[in-house]
């Protein structure tokens, strides 16, 4: 017989633009859901982690590298680069309002907010593939978690990121040299293939072991420059 333990607890529930997104808790777990699609929990985030980790390890030594991440999440990719001093400018663009809401004084706050007291610490309200078209910033890494891979999106639109014309739009935004690590829940040879058609060098993808399933892995590939 299921126990409330079982049972998720829905602690709010949004309707916005790009549709309904929820947060609730489960057991010890916090989780996202959008559209009905489980984005991501509290429950790990070593892969998120490393999402961040393996970027920084691919600039090698450039000083205060500036790094955009794509998509707040629960906070685990964030919170792990303000806690690198060796990181500069850090910008999150996140298009879900309640998401920013949850993170400032919401349940997800206790990951975070050490964060986003971070003076490096940029919020950006706006969706990442208009972002990425649109601005004239530029970066040294773009880390990219904002779908469960180039295959599996949340909407129908961030398809378009992971083709050849949605990628020179992440090259325009990466300066010379650049990395651009994308998360994913599984791994793609179509988006290496893509990534490298798109003129992305030293495309690999590494994969990390999760408490549980299949391994989720991370796209790495580099700007030319």
């Amino acid at each position: 017989m299921p126990t409330s333990y079982d049972i998720p607890d829905v602690l709010d529930r949004r309707e916005g633009p790009h549709g309904e997104v929820v947060l609730r808790r489960h057991g010890d777990r916090l989780e996202i859901i959008s559209n009905g699609c489980f984005l991501m929990d509290t429950s790990d985030g070593r892969s998120e982690r490393r999402l961040v980790e393996a970027a920084l390890e691919a600039l090698a030594c450039r000083d205060r590298p500036g790094i955009l991440i794509g998509g707040l999440g629960v906070g685990f990719s964030l919170a792990h680069a303000a806690a690198d001093p060796r990181w500069g400018r850090i910008t999150v663009v996140e298009r879900e309002h309640a998401i920013v809401e949850w993170h400032r004084d919401g349940p997800l706050s206790a990951l975070s907010a050490q964060a986003l007291a971070d003076p490096r610490t940029h919020i950006v309200e706006a969706d990442l593939v208009a972002h990425v078209n649109e601005t004239s910033d530029t970066y040294d890494a773009l880390c990219l978690d904002i779908d469960n891979g180039p295959g599996w999106t949340v909407t129908e639109g961030n398809g378009n990121l992971y083709r050849e014309a949605g990628l020179a739009s992440c090259a325009r935004v990466l300066r010379p040299g650049g990395v651009l690590a994308v998360w994913s829940a599984q791994p793609s040879p179509e988006f290496e293939e893509t990534l490298r058609n798109a003129g992305f060098q030293q495309v690999r993808t590494e994969e990390i072991p999760v408490a549980r399933g299949v391994p989720d892995v991370v796209h790495l590939a580099i700007r030319p420059g």
